[in-house]
């Protein structure tokens, strides 16, 4: 009788961590710069991005996504919290973004992190300014891009605090909208 084993998951905790953490940092540097991670995971983004970025010193929030949760905590060892709390965030849709932590003046570093589902088609126009862009990015972004940003920056943060948003395709399409950066009118 012989015993074989499967993998559940395509991806790989080292090689492939390191390769999509380098495509996020281009991305957080270079804000509405579109990376593409599909190459290094298998069919889950939000786990993809999860197995990148969290361990068992950070906490999280599925926003109500139990399956999402158990396999982030088991995968990453990362600890639940409410979203209040949470470091990082996955969402599907943008209404939780209102109750995350923006930090504080003395440690604005301490915000959430908002991983936020964006398929869809660009539907609407953005014009971003900031760190890490030259004078001002006008882009094309789907409706749900355009909620949270606007959502985001109606909360008035005191700078330099604020939250991230780094949004993700199930093709594997990923971009980043720092604290710092807004939308301009």
């Amino acid at each position: 009788m012989t015993l074989q084993l499967t993998k559940k998951h395509n991806f790989d905790v080292v090689f492939d961590s390191q390769k999509i953490f380098r495509l996020i940092l281009e991305a957080m540097s270079n804000p509405t710069r579109i990376v593409n991670i599909s190459k290094y995971g298998d069919d889950s983004v939000f786990l993809t991005v999860a197995m990148t970025l969290l361990d068992n010193e950070v906490s999280f929030n599925t926003c109500g996504n139990e399956t999402l949760s158990e396999e982030i905590s088991s995968l990453t060892l990362a600890k639940r919290e409410s979203l209040e709390y949470a470091d990082f965030i996955f969402a599907s849709d943008i209404n939780c973004i209102e109750n995350v932590k923006c930090g504080t003046l003395a440690d604005p570093h301490k915000s959430a992190t908002v991983i936020i589902r964006n398929d869809g088609e660009p539907a609407c126009q953005l014009t971003f300014e900031g760190p890490g862009i030259n004078d001002r990015a006008m882009v094309q972004v789907t409706q749900i891009v355009y909620d949270a940003v606007t959502l985001r920056d109606a909360q008035n943060y005191e700078y330099p605090q604020g939250i991230d948003l780094i949004f993700v395709s199930g093709a594997g399409e990923l971009f980043a909208i720092p604290r710092l950066v807004k939308a301009v009118q």
